[in-house]
């Protein structure tokens, strides 16, 4: 868990470098929390090769229309190289090589055309929502109102057979009174919406829901004034009601499939007591905190930013974190983390890393990152999606046409027309995939496993095979150094290991601290899957494998020990044995993988000696050591050969060469460079269990996935044709165009108890 923060991405802040288009020159494009007239280059974060990224909250994204009309207009900006667009968070991501005042050019053309954005952060998107919530009740409110009144003085003039024209004109009046201020109010989510899109030119689902309960009440308007017969009020005020019904249980659904990401920034400590240099204290915001500051945090509290424990010791809960309910114990000079909850008595830290820049903000980004990514299944619901809207505009003006042909008159004709735009929204569809990547990636955290790339679990619901790293994967890594070593020699082997991540390295650091060092070495390097390579006053010196340092394959071959050798200036070979225990839980998830028909296999970069023992130890038959990197890459080539699509689970600069080979990967959290390295997964407690449970909701979420394909196709087979020959109205098309989106939305939420 440390290591995870050590290593993870840091995120830093751009600043404008394009004097023409840093300022955002209207206010009005934002909304939200952002403060009028802010930088959205200050949002810019700034990535590898120059990348930059900016995140942007979009409320109007509706549809799956919308999806790609965003992407386009993202992508159309000159510097652009990336759009996506994460439909369950409203949220677009761009990405570009240059200036990091492009986002407002990014920001403008969304706007030309349709789409305000606001700079996205993680606790402004809830509270958007949380506002996006209330006004849905409360146009819910009136809506529901104003049907049940309505709909009480239709069930009269239903009922009245014999009522006089007066009576019943009196009681149309009066359900105008009711319904057509609560029209103008209720709908008006939906009139924002079309607004929006006509006046950028293009059409999404709130044209035809406007249109259809603009048309009802007009309709109905007209025959209360020529005294007719057809009176819609009750429909179209139901039809509102039963449309923002969809819609708030939509979002709640929504809501729900993000609560861990909601629970993560729920730990966010409210304040922080700042500790002055004179001993006074000052309360303060966290995002306010700076590096270098010393906060006290009294028992019973979340720990408001990421630090190190400045003296004594602390006990920690980590749960959410790390998916492990054992409270962890922290010594002077350990790294803490933003919202870990303080068990044990006070402590003090100092700070490192505080708002974006921490563990919790890291977890959220990567928690996002199942839902940005474009997966086969996901390429092909937008392809669908993208000739959707077109057909379906096509078979409403088809609709309409027909049944004026057959002479079924304006009004019917009309109805039925939109009829078919409500019924056919492609909604459910688009919420096919992104659904299931949320609820999943939701679940997976829950267990203590971060999805890093948005296609991880579909390929990994497709593999038959799992290879194994020995030394921090099978075995704790908690390795101690084995027998009495000469100091001199231990010592110049731990000047070389210092700035080594390799947890024989590490060990090796750890056995002679408190040794007096003489050591001084320079010219530093490191050879991955071998070792390092440094220069002294005297002379060369090597650490790491027997064939780095030239050992004999046969020397010192009596034990199964893990090992490193130290080659001296003079050319001595000393040999530092370890010893390391399995992980408790390894024979048992090999034991499961098998029972789940997965094979298992491990390759170690370790003595051939070594890797047999622990390969005894747990079940597996397949197992290679004195594995380099490259011979690890032509196993796994090997193994696809023969129609394997495999897992690859390892730690360790060595391994990260087969995590990225490999067909889909999984890290520990001691893993190095865990933000940046190949693994699609990566897994934040100590034990291997998780690997299991990962993969058991990747099958999960396939068969998912494939379900909620099923029933957003059969609805619209069904739906469609039913619209065309006039047998559903608008009201029931809006309760069948609801109840598609939330079915796919409920089906995906069964994952948590069926993975």
């Amino acid at each position: 868990m440390a290591r995870l923060v050590e290593n993870i991405e840091e995120v830093s802040f751009g600043t404008a470098c394009c004097p023409a288009d840093t300022a955002i020159s209207d206010a009005s494009n934002f909304r939200g929390d952002t403060v009028a007239g802010a930088q959205v280059a200050a949002f810019v974060r700034d990535g590898e090769d120059g990348l930059k990224s900016l995140s942007l909250l979009v409320p109007d994204i509706t549809c799956a229309a919308c999806i790609s009309r965003v992407e386009d207009a993202a992508s159309a900006v000159p510097g652009v190289t990336r759009a996506r667009v994460n439909f369950s968070a409203k949220r677009v991501t761009v990405e570009w090589r240059g200036c990091a005042g492009l986002g407002d050019q990014v920001v403008k053309t969304l706007s030309d055309r349709g789409y305000d954005s606001t700079p996205f952060t993680a606790v402004g998107s809830l509270g958007a929502d949380d506002r996006h919530m209330r006004e849905l009740l409360r146009a819910l409110g009136v809506a529901g109102f104003a049907a049940m009144n309505v709909m009480l003085l239709s069930i009269s003039v239903w009922a009245g057979t014999d009522m006089a024209d007066s009576t019943r004109g009196l009681f149309h009046w009066l359900s105008a009174l009711i319904a057509l201020p609560a029209v103008a109010y209720a709908g008006r989510p939906f009139y924002r919406g079309a607004a929006t899109a006509l006046r950028a030119g293009h059409l999404n689902m709130d044209v035809p829901i406007s249109l259809a309960v603009i048309m009802a009440a007009g309709m109905s308007l007209y025959q209360t004034m020529e005294r007719g017969d057809a009176v819609y009020f009750d429909a179209s005020i139901m039809l509102l009601f039963f449309l923002l019904l969809g819609r708030v249980l939509d979002l709640r659904v929504r809501a729900k499939a993000r609560s861990s990401v909601q629970q993560l920034l729920a730990l966010r400590s409210r304040a922080a007591t700042v500790i002055g240099v004179d001993g006074s204290r000052q309360f303060m915001r966290p995002e306010e905190l700076e590096p270098g500051m010393q906060v006290a945090v009294a028992s019973g509290e979340r720990i408001p930013a990421d630090g190190v424990l400045i003296e004594g010791m602390a006990v920690l809960d980590n749960s959410l974190l790390t998916g492990e309910a054992v409270p962890d114990d922290v010594s002077a000079g350990d790294p803490v983390f933003a919202g870990a909850l303080n068990v044990g008595q006070a402590f003090m830290i100092r700070v490192t890393a505080s708002d974006e820049k921490t563990l919790l903000a890291e977890i959220g980004r990567l928690m996002e990152v199942a839902e940005q990514g474009r997966a086969r299944y996901v390429r092909l619901a937008d392809r669908v999606a993208r000739a959707y809207a077109p057909v379906v505009h096509l078979l409403g003006g088809l609709t309409l046409a027909i049944w004026l042909y057959v002479g079924a008159g304006w009004e019917a004709a009309l109805l039925n027309g939109i009829a078919v735009l409500i019924i056919t929204c492609p909604c459910a569809l688009a919420l096919a995939v992104p659904a299931v990547q949320v609820v999943a990636g939701g679940h997976l955290l829950r267990r203590g496993v971060l999805i890093k790339s948005g296609d991880a679990l579909e390929r990994l619901a497709g593999i038959d095979m799992v290879v194994f790293d020995k030394t921090g994967t099978l075995t704790t890594g908690a390795l101690e150094l084995a027998g009495p070593v000469d100091n001199n020699a231990l010592v110049l082997a731990a000047s070389l290991a210092q700035e080594s991540s390799h947890p024989l390295s590490k060990a090796l650091v750890r056995a002679a601290k408190g040794l007096p060092s003489t050591a001084l070495v320079r010219n530093l390097r490191e050879t991955a899957g071998f070792g390092l390579a440094a220069e002294t006053d005297a002379g060369p010196v090597r650490l790491g494998s027997r064939r780095w340092v030239d050992v004999d394959a046969q020397e010192d071959e009596s034990d199964a020990k893990a090992e490193i050798w130290l080659s001296d200036v003079a050319g001595k070979r000393t040999r530092f044995s370890f010893t390391d225990e399995l992980r408790s839980d390894a024979s048992d998830t090999i034991s499961r993988l098998r029972e789940l028909g997965v094979k298992v296999a491990l390759l170690s970069g370790d003595r051939p000696m070594a890797v047999d023992a622990v390969a005894d130890a747990v079940g597996i038959e397949i197992r290679h050591g004195a594995c380099s990197p490259k011979d690890k890459i032509s196993h796994l080539s090997s193994f696809a050969a023969q129609g394997h699509r495999v897992l690859m689970v390892g730690d360790g600069l060595n391994d990260a060469p087969a995590l990225a080979a490999a067909h889909v990967s999984l890290s520990p959290s001691g893993a190095a460079d865990v933000a940046q390295n190949a693994a699609d997964f990566v897994s934040l407690g100590e034990d291997l269990t998780p690997i299991v449970d990962t993969y058991r909701t990747a099958r999960a979420a396939k068969r998912l996935v494939f379900q909620n394909f099923a029933l957003s196709f059969g609805y619209n087979i069904v739906a469609i044709p039913v619209a065309m020959l006039g047998l559903s109205t608008p009201l029931i098309a809006a309760v069948a165009m609801s109840g598609s989106s939330l079915a796919v939305t409920l089906n995906a939420l069964r994952l948590k108890w069926i993975s």
